[in-house]
């Protein structure tokens, strides 16, 4: 093991923040893009088709990250056994962590194909109805790999080795995409299967990352000091409350921040199809960009949580300046890029040419342009929660993104997109008001956090 008791400077820091930031961020987009292109070829196959399929992406998503975040306790837990030289530790954290994504997949998939009450009762469209039932029933299948892979891939970058998970993330999206097309029209001697084929390409990349993973860990020798998958078959309650204990909040936390923009859909679809679908174009767009930051937040969580393993806290400092500095740095770059040309990119999901577009087309280009300004605050308050996630702090931040998402960003939500005239760009404003909360609720926990450190007899100044 790399001896990380060593102090960094800044630009050092930087170095191996990037060392892992990078190759889990060209994961993360690559995973997106599996969403983007099914997006994409949903926007081909109809705007009613791409509004449903856009809401039923959403719902997947949404159970998805919930269940990721449940079980996001066994990176920071992983990276500081790893900092504090408790090989054992390592792979008992990682089985059962996998018990865990078993006990959640299992309700998780009935949940999901049983939502059409709740989408009668929002007030969604009938088409958009069927179309999302159908998307979803499938779907579900993908849960438990979905999760899986998170898990697998939360112990890996923990122990520093994330470019594995780049190139099976990338193999993967590139079977999606031929599936898609495969599928979804009818080539290559495949039925043409619709928004039902685009769903089975989906959960076939989950099924292929999960196991392409599952098999490099069993076969890379250096990992085989950790006994990762050593008597699997055994429950240890004292290793899932500790889990659950650090992950439970995280999850918590991640049902309120993807229900806010799974609410902004249901939302939007109630004011109309059109208004839906150009949100789905957006939201889309966003959550590719969104990766970025996600996966700076998890190089955050690794390395303050490495560093905290060894009570360093001006390194534990120096990781979150650097991670939360790059995440603001790009998406503020991003920003920039949907700003200026909002007209191309809704231009890849919708025939700019089909008069039928034109409604979406005008409120896309509005949220998109809100949503240039907006890029900023995610991915600002995503990774100062990594941050949080590092120092194993993760109870105060659930309640902090509790009063941010929904007492703050829901309630602006709802009242300007049905109380003003901004309609669905409303909707929007008042989720990045909540997300401007959460950033500043997590800097500030944070800071009190960090103050802490002279009660700390190990700490390094």
């Amino acid at each position: 093991m790399t001896d990380i008791s060593m102090r960094f400077g800044m630009q050092a820091e930087a170095r191996e923040f990037l060392k892992l930031a990078v190759p889990l961020a060209g994961a993360q987009m690559a995973q997106a893009a599996t969403g983007f292109v099914d997006t994409v070829m949903m926007g081909w196959l109809g705007q009613d088709v791409l509004a449903a399929g856009g809401l039923a992406t959403m719902i997947f998503m949404a159970f998805m990250m919930t269940g990721v975040g449940l079980i996001s306790g066994v990176s920071p837990l992983v990276a500081e056994a790893y900092g504090a030289g408790q090989t054992r530790r390592i792979g008992q954290l990682t089985r059962q962590g996998l018990w865990i994504v078993l006990l959640l997949s299992i309700p998780g998939m009935l949940f999901i194909t049983h939502l059409n009450g709740l989408m009668h009762w929002s007030g969604q469209a009938d088409t958009t109805i069927i179309l999302s039932d159908s998307y979803l029933n499938v779907m579900a299948w993908g849960l438990f790999p979905a999760i899986a892979f998170a898990t697998l891939r939360g112990c890996i970058i923990a122990l520093s080795q994330a470019r594995p998970i780049m190139l099976i993330v990338i193999a993967a999206t590139l079977f999606n995409i031929l599936g898609n097309y495969g599928l979804g029209f009818g080539k290559w001697g495949f039925p043409a299967l619709g928004i039902t084929g685009l769903a089975i390409a989906s959960i076939s990349a989950h099924w292929i990352m999960f196991l392409s993973l599952l098999v490099y860990m069993l076969w890379h020798k250096p990992l085989h000091q950790y006994s990762l998958f050593h008597s699997l078959h055994h429950l240890k309650p004292s290793i899932l409350r500790q889990l659950l204990w650090v992950g439970g909040p995280i999850g918590i936390a991640a049902i309120l921040e993807y229900g806010l923009y799974l609410t902004a859909s249901f939302f939007m679809g109630a004011l109309g199809t059109p208004i839906l679908a150009a949100h789905q174009v957006v939201s889309q767009t966003v959550l590719v960009l969104f990766m970025v930051p996600l996966a700076m937040s998890y190089a955050a969580t690794v390395r303050v949580g490495q560093w905290f393993g060894q009570q360093h806290w001006r390194q534990i400092r120096q990781a979150a300046l650097v991670s939360i500095g790059l995440a603001v740095l790009f998406m503020l770059t991003a920003g920039i890029a949907l700003f200026v040309y909002p007209q191309q990119i809704i231009g890849l999901y919708l025939d700019l040419n089909d008069p039928a577009n034109g409604e979406a087309l005008d409120i896309g280009i509005s949220i998109m342009k809100i949503a240039a300004f907006g890029l900023v605050l995610d991915g600002l308050q995503r990774t100062a929660n990594g941050v949080l996630q590092g120092l194993q702090d993760t109870r105060i931040p659930m309640v902090l993104g509790t009063i941010a998402y929904w007492g703050i960003g829901l309630t602006a939500s709802y009242l300007l997109g049905f109380y003003t005239p901004l309609s669905g760009a409303g909707v929007w404003i008042g989720t990045y008001i909540g997300l401007a909360a959460a950033s500043i609720a997590y800097l500030w926990r944070f800071q009190k956090v960090m103050v802490k450190e002279k009660s700390f007899p190990f700490a390094s100044s």
